[in-house]
């Protein structure tokens, strides 16, 4: 049994059984001209924590650990994408629209990649996803069983949005998740904090939080 320094109280896992998931570090997130600043965000916030991220990811891979990455995005003609989805609030571009990166969200366009620094491998799991959780209308789950991973660490964006939904989408299905506190972030500060704190309320009731550091030290001898 491994162990990772958390809150409310560590972390434990078995060897191989832990894998990193990455949430849609994505161009039109964390530049501008991309979705994130259309909707009114200072996107330099999400740019501060690509060198932590970084670090997580290359962790994971010198461990030999499983490194998974979701993108939200759509199809081109946005069947996937609900009008109460698209139609929401007054942003300079919505889903699908043309802006600076290609067509918003759109599977294929130059905005939806992965931020270069944080660019996948070859050989690892890349889930296209056309709602806010990663389980939804992807196979996430079928690929997790399949390598037999029980215990998952989440980094990404936004805290509040995409990494808690997936991390609760997680938690119903019996996976124990840890959020790595300063690989992730959000467009509010505020928001950021309040989601760290419901996460770890009630003993873990959705899961664990812990610097990138400690998770580190914790797969090191996995």
């Amino acid at each position: 049994m491994h162990n990772i320094k958390a809150l409310p109280f560590d972390f434990k896992f078995d060897g191989q059984t832990i894998a990193l998931i990455v949430i849609d570090m994505q161009r039109d997130f964390a530049e501008p001209g991309g979705f994130g600043a259309s909707l009114g965000n200072d996107v330099s916030r999400i740019g501060t924590i690509v060198p932590t991220v970084k670090k997580l990811i290359e962790g994971f891979r010198q461990a030999q650990l499983s490194v998974i990455h979701t993108m939200e995005c759509h199809l081109p003609d946005l069947s996937d994408c609900p009008p109460a989805k698209r139609n929401r609030g007054s942003p300079t571009l919505r889903i699908g629209d043309v802006g600076p990166m290609g067509r918003v969200l759109i599977a294929g366009e130059p905005g939806t990649a992965i931020i270069s620094e944080l660019a996948p491998l070859p050989n690892e799991v890349v889930i296209k996803k056309p709602g806010k959780g990663a389980f939804y209308a992807t196979r996430l789950d079928d690929e997790l069983k399949l390598h037999g991973i029980t215990h998952l660490v989440f980094a990404g964006v936004t805290t509040e949005v995409c990494v808690q939904t997936t991390m609760r989408e997680a938690n119903d299905r019996g996976y124990d998740c840890l959020l790595a506190e300063d690989a992730t972030e959000s467009y509010f500060a505020e928001f950021k904090t309040a989601a760290i704190d419901m996460i770890r309320a009630q003993s873990a009731i959705v899961g664990w939080t812990a610097t990138t550091d400690e998770i580190l030290k914790g797969i090191n001898n996995v």
